[in-house]
């Protein structure tokens, strides 16, 4: 009898497919350690909580569920093109960047079309290039970064995007405009660039690119991503953005979901960019913490990985596994990086103080430091 389960997968690329895997709720440690008191540092997820203007607009628009939401996402999409500068027509929204990351796959790839990442990048560009059977050409990091001149030097004519993370998702690094500007001089004009840009507001460097104003110049072969679920603290009503040229979100317009962002996430993402204290706040305290978190781990011997984002990558060494497990024992869970190709670190989200205190102890516990 013939194996229609094995002919499906390879018919579809579902062989080459590696699942997302989330980090661990706290419901999942609570119930496996008997634990009540959990943090979860593994997400990157905003200590804060909520954007409180957003909360605020939901509640106001929960009387309207029984409508539909607006499928062109009308007053988010001219809100946030006021908020970047930029024209309603060159911004698209989604369920999640990682929907948008999911309709730029479907728009742009079929097969014998390739795409280039970075290797120990976010996973989910992976993920929809094998659902669309396209070929996956992985370049390898440079001193815990992405390597630009390496994946300019795997473009093809076949390749149709590249996406650059950056701030690099789980590195916490990120290449810079000089980098950028040299990169984009040598990007044929068949690929499309994705600039990721989820943890932008987070960056302290100056030199950090302003990938921006290749929109805002009518650049045909760039787009860049951004999200509410960092910054704003919305990461449970899925909101994201891309920001291009028309002609370039016209294609992912076509393979979009009628519905794609709920009339919730609608309400929430206007009021947030009106939050604008919310957002200082956020950045204040992630790049405060983000700071006492590198010394103190300096301080205990382990090394860490320069980080602009709201995490920060810590080298356990061969006991990361051992350290991780120990951590969730003790009520503090953090994200194991073997999925990344990272084996001896652990990625771990910068909390609030007393987050970030009660981490350090627990780290000092597990190791009996």
């Amino acid at each position: 009898m013939a194996k229609h389960g094995s002919c499906l997968e390879h018919q579809t690329g579902l062989d080459q497919l590696e699942p997302y895997v989330p980090g661990t709720p706290i419901e999942e440690v609570q119930r496996k350690y008997g634990l009540e008191d959990v943090i979860k540092l593994a997400s990157n997820e905003n200590p804060l909580g909520p954007s409180p203007r957003a909360v605020e607009a939901i509640r106001d628009a929960l009387p309207r569920l029984n409508f539909y939401p607006d499928g062109q996402s009308y007053y988010l999409r001219r809100a946030l093109a006021g908020f970047l500068e930029v024209e309603p027509e060159q911004i698209a929204v989604g369920n999640g960047a990682d929907g948008l990351i999911m309709q730029t796959c479907m728009a742009y790839l079929c097969e014998g079309t390739e795409v280039v990442v970075s290797a120990s990048s976010f996973p989910v560009y992976d993920i929809y290039t094998h659902v669309m059977r396209a070929r996956l050409v992985k370049t390898p990091l440079k001193d815990y970064g992405i390597d630009l001149e390496a994946m300019t030097d795997a473009m093809t004519p076949e390749t149709r995007l590249v996406f650059v993370c950056n701030p690099n998702n789980p590195t916490g690094t990120i290449v810079t405009a000089d980098e950028v500007t040299a990169f984009m001089e040598r990007v044929p004009d068949h690929v499309l660039v994705v600039f990721d840009e989820a943890y932008y507001e987070m960056v302290e460097s100056d030199a950090y690119p302003e990938t921006l104003e290749y929109v805002r110049q009518g650049r045909g072969n760039v787009m860049v991503m951004r999200t509410y679920s960092k910054a704003f603290g919305l990461a449970g009503i899925r909101l994201g953005y891309a920001i291009a040229a028309p002609e370039v979100l016209a294609p992912l317009n076509r393979v979009k979901e009628p519905f794609a962002v709920n009339l919730l996430a609608q309400a929430a993402g206007v009021a947030a960019l009106e939050d604008r204290e919310f957002l200082r706040r956020t950045v204040e305290t992630t790049q405060r913490e983000r700071r006492f978190l590198r010394q103190a781990f300096e301080d205990l011997g382990f090394e860490t990985i320069p980080s602009e984002t709201n995490f920060m990558l810590v080298r356990f060494g061969p006991d990361a596994d051992q350290v991780h497990e120990g951590l969730m024992r003790r009520g503090v869970i953090v994200r194991p990086c073997t999925g990344y190709a990272l084996p001896e670190f652990l990625r771990i989200t910068v909390g609030s103080r007393e987050q970030n205190e009660r981490l350090v102890l627990a780290v000092e516990d597990v190791l009996c430091l």
